[in-house]
């Protein structure tokens, strides 16, 4: 039974209600299931007469249509089930031409109940194509296991209320922020707009709605769909989008839907699926089942002009007579479907009386209740008329009635033809009415105004730019951002213009809209800026520079002046009141990934107007062989000792700090994960491709392509270029060099006009890494030494480690031992163990491979005892391969011990290669041969080399041994394996099996 609808609060601001009795009936038109969409609705004038708030929703649906959407501002009443016991609840039918969706829907709820969820499900297609009919398939079989469902609409008209459909998602649940943690439920509260207190930048928002489900989580596995993605609210889609990330956590699955225009790529879901059009057969079936008697040419002719559009196949015979479905009467010329489906309904809407047709405005125009009442009447319209007017609405099919009052759309394209075929001051009227019915310094009604507002309007400005800044300190910096792009449009002084323009692109940038910040800044350009804002305009064009273009010239020349102007007048303030810190961040990226001195010189002299945080970054990235001891020391300290909210405004300093010195591990990364907004989550994504990779974590490497695509997607361009950089780390890693050329031909020549030499620098390392792994020592060794020569440690390799334990590895391969060891030996003068665990263990392992024999075995001991050692997984096996190889040509034991550990450990993270090589080590040092043919360890090497085509200079430049003393060696295998010269040794090495 459908439960009673819980009891509204009452508002504290006046709602107009309609005098009217109570009427609550369902429609009896028009009910599609397969392609109704949950549409936000209106409330009905008399129902609303009844009660002292809003509508209020139902826990769950009346099968087949979904939940309602809940009026943000009501409160949480006793809390409904969210579930029906399952053996009551009928699951979904199946859908005609979705068989595979269905089941990978299936796995994807299956994986959630066991606790192995992944990243999230896209449904992406056109509109029509039947995305929402998935959902509502999903919702009914989740339904049917046990799952508590919670299900949320993007809406055009609300894309700019701040955490609009996190509301919507969230109200079944809200009884439940009670048991969050203090800092969580005041932050979440706040951002909800149901808490007086704000919390800087709403950044533990993310964490709290994770705590809120995974409380739930424990009771039954939870579902979340998203509907209409590309109108989410920018600060919903970012929490979602961090939500996807931790599925595999909780029991939690989530499914999305969205066009694939539009920013729908914020979700950033593991898994798209792209909905196609129906098959012919497919097609048909779905026609028949809603159409049964068409007449069979009738039929034909729809499927032609449908094309397979679940939407068109429903509609189009609609906007029949029925003597043309029938067959008696010939079929219209052409079929009302072409570039927008909005046009299958204007001959309905063209039907409606002015009344019927004004109400529909109203609604379509007043967004969701889900973020507050708005009453849909329009003024003027007599009470009396409601009855006639709803049924006209519902006889068209267009929306129709809850039994809770409220009017639901068809469609969404119905909302969209609406507002399409209103005329401007039909709009307008709409927007000034909707506005009278909100409080004075709401911002939807601020926007209504504004919409309804055609002359520049300085009052209306103001008090659009005051509530973006309420925006910001909740969070919501992209739906800040909009408002104060309307305020800069209302705007008659330039000066305020430009001002409230600058704000706006910096919020949008914070806020994750790169190309609308890109959009903002360009308007910039034709427009003086005030002084008074110039260091916010540096950072805004900077941010969108770098982020977006790839380019870093602007950097070097906009933000030293910005730093001086700062350090003249302060920090910052309201929400950018850590300003300097963000400039300074800004130019330490770009000093990083350029080498630009001009940053380095910039940086070091404003370096005591900073906070220590921000100058140990600097120090862990400027010069780290000469400036970065006692960086992971420091790193712990501070991490620890950091509040939440100090976190929140350093994440990106200490997250960078982190990675310098491969620290950023997931510890540090969850202290981080609150921060829902891109910017953050990105630098986080980052970080954890990074430490993947050393970490041996190499099954994730996929994730680095995900990341990549959502950022181009998002606009991120630079993010995108660093995360298949990132990938790049794993293929040369494999020894897989074709995949290795095909990244770097996709990233070098961008990387090269950006001259991000952090980028090719890093390329030039990956390739001699490949090199190594398939035995090409001295292209290696030449590659390595052009990024850092014999004994130098270079400044403007911040990284200068990662290659460090190559290079000297590289070195002794190619007969250079006197290099090796002068690098081992600058490692040691330049205090390399005291930066971090990491560059610790990488110095070690590197004097254990240049030792002299007799101290050989002890260091690589001590390699092996570096704390954190086994952290270092493909480092750590290349040791024990080195070690084992040593022992064995050395006839010593735990030889094969040593290099049975690294070939499981090469195998277990696909580097090919390597594995062969440590399979060639291990075979040969379990060749056990007797009599004559008994070959010494040195012999065996020397006899493979040869076998493989070396000469003996190049046999004696690999083994550190003269020509002649090869050849000596090679005198004696020859009588032992009884053949009389080099060109039998391959088939003697095979038959003794000691050729590998």
């Amino acid at each position: 039974m459908r439960p009673e609808p819980a009891p509204a609060r009452t508002e504290s601001r006046t709602i107009r209600t309609e005098p009217s009795a109570t009427r609550l009936r369902p429609s009896t038109t028009h009910t599609e299931p397969s392609i109704t969409h949950p549409e936000p609705s209106i409330t009905h004038p008399e129902t609303r007469a009844a009660r002292t708030g809003p509508g209020t929703p139902h826990a769950e649906p009346r099968p087949p249509r979904t939940d309602p959407v809940p009026p943000r501002t009501e409160p949480a009443p006793a809390r409904p089930e969210l579930v029906a016991a399952p053996p009551a609840v009928r699951r979904g039918p199946a859908l005609a031409g979705r068989g595979p969706e269905q089941e990978l829907l299936r796995r994807v709820l299956r994986e959630a109940r066991s606790g192995s969820g992944g990243t999230g499900t896209l449904l992406q297609g056109e509109a029509g194509i039947g995305k929402s009919a998935l959902l509502d398939w999903a919702h009914a079989e989740a339904r049917a296991l046990g799952f508590t469902v919670l299900r949320a609409v993007g809406s055009e008209a609300e894309a700019g209320v701040t955490f609009g459909a996190l509301h919507q998602l969230l109200w079944p649940l809200t009884d439940r922020m009670r048991a969050l943690p203090e800092p969580q439920r005041r932050a979440l509260a706040f951002a909800l707009g149901e808490g007086a207190e704000p919390v800087r930048g709403g950044f533990l928002v993310g964490a709290a709605v994770l705590a809120l489900l995974a409380g739930e989580a424990r009771m039954r596995p939870v579902l979340v769909l998203v509907d209409d993605l590309q109108w989410v609210d920018s600060s919903s889609a970012a929490v979602f989008a961090f939500l996807q990330r931790r599925t595999g956590e909780i029991p939690l699955a989530f499914v999305s839907a969205g066009r694939p225009e539009g920013p729908a790529a914020e979700g950033r879901p593991g898994t798209v699926v792209n909905l196609s059009a129906l098959d012919g057969e497919d097609a048909r079936t779905l026609l028949r089942a809603r159409h049964p008697h068409l007449a069979v040419t009738t039929a034909d002719r729809i499927l032609r002009e449908a094309a397979g559009n679940p939407l068109a196949l429903v509609e189009l015979p609609v906007h029949l007579h029925p003597d043309q479905a029938r067959g008696v009467m010939p079929l219209p010329t052409g079929f009302p479907l072409g570039g927008r489906l909005e046009r299958l309904f204007a001959p309905r809407l063209d039907r409606l009386s002015g009344e019927a047709a004004r109400v529909l405005l109203h609604a379509a125009l007043g967004g969701t209740a889900a973020t507050g009442a708005v009453p849909a009447w329009p003024a003027g319209l007599a009470p009396d008329r409601a009855d006639e007017v709803f049924d006209e609405i519902e006889a068209s099919g267009l929306a129709r009635l809850e039994p809770d009052g409220r009017f639901t759309f068809r469609h969404p394209l119905v909302r969209g033809a609406v507002v399409a075929r209103a005329s401007g001051p039909e709009r307008r009227a709409a927007h000034r009415a909707l506005a009278a019915a909100l409080p004075y310094d709401d911002p939807r009604r601020l926007g209504h105004e504004a919409d309804a507002t055609l002359l520049p309007d300085d009052e209306l400005a103001a008090r659009l730019q005051e509530a973006g800044r309420r925006l910001t300190l909740r969070g919501g910096d992209a739906e800040g951002a909009l408002l104060l792009h309307r305020a800069a449009v209302l705007s008659t002084d330039a000066q305020a213009r430009a001002r409230r323009l600058t704000w706006a692109a910096a919020m949008a940038a914070r806020g994750g809209r790169l190309p609308y910040a890109a959009r903002l800044v360009e308007e910039l350009r034709h427009a003086p800026v005030p002084a008074d804002t110039a260091p916010l305009h540096a950072y805004a064009v900077v941010y969108v520079d770098q982020s977006h273009h790839v380019d870093f010239a602007s950097s070097f020349t906009l933000l030293p002046q910005a730093l001086d102007a700062l350090s003249r007048t302060g920090a910052g303030s309201g929400p950018f009141d850590d300003l300097a810190e963000q400039v300074y961040f800004k130019l330490l990226l770009a000093t990083v990934y350029t080498g630009d001195a001009r940053g380095r010189d910039a940086l070091r002299a404003h370096r005591q107007r900073v906070s220590p945080l921000a100058d140990l970054c600097r120090r862990a990235w400027s010069d780290p062989a000469r400036t970065a001891h006692g960086t992971g020391a420091e790193l712990r300290t501070t991490a620890r000792t950091m509040s939440q909210e100090q976190q929140a405004g350093a994440a990106w300093l200490l997250l960078w700090a982190a990675t310098a010195v491969d620290m950023a591990d997931a510890s540090l990364r969850h202290r981080f994960l609150g921060q829902h907004a891109y910017a953050t989550q990105g630098s986080i994504a980052k970080a954890g491709a990074h430490q993947d990779y050393l970490r041996g974590d190499w099954d994730r490497a996929g994730v680095c392509l995900r990341e990549a695509e959502a950022a181009d997607a998002l606009g991120y361009h630079c993010n995108a270029l660093l995360f298949r950089h990132y990938y790049a780390h794993y293929l040369a890693g494999r020894g897989d060099e074709e995949g290795l050329l095909a990244v770097e031909r996709a990233i070098r020549p961008l990387a090269a006009r950006a001259r991000m030499t952090f980028v090719e620098d890093h390329l030039t390392h990956l390739r001699a890494l490949a090199a190594l792994a398939h035995g090409r020592d001295e292209e290696a060794y030449s590659a390595l030494a052009g990024l850092t020569p014999p004994g130098v440690l270079p400044a403007t390799l911040p990284w200068f480690h990662l290659p460090f334990f190559d290079f000297v590895d590289a070195a002794l391969r190619t007969g250079r031992t006197a290099q090796a060891r002068a690098h081992v030996a600058a490692g040691g003068a330049a205090r390399m163990g005291e930066i971090s665990p990491h560059h610790a263990f990488l110095l070690a392992a590197a004097r254990a491979l240049a030792a002299a024999d007799e101290d050989a075995d002890t260091l690589y001991e001590a390699a092996y005892a570096v704390p954190g050692a086994e952290q270092w997984t493909f480092e750590l096996a290349r040791l024990r391969l080195a070690h084992g190889t040593w022992l064995r040509d050395r006839r010593r034991p735990r030889a094969g011990e040593a290099l049975e550990r690294a070939l499981e450990t090469f195998r277990a993270l696909g580097a090919g290669p390597w594995a062969e090589r440590a399979e060639r080590e291990l075979r040969a040092a379990r060749t056990r041969t007797e009599g004559p043919a008994s070959l010494t360890a040195q012999e065996l090497r020397i006899a493979r080399l040869a076998a493989d085509g070396l000469t003996n200079k190049e046999i004696g430049v690999r083994l550190s041994l003269s020509p002649r003393t090869v050849g000596g060696h090679l005198a004696k295998v020859f009588p032992k394996l009884g053949i009389p010269s080099r060109a039998a040794l391959a088939r003697a090495l095979q038959t003794t099996g000691a050729d590998r």
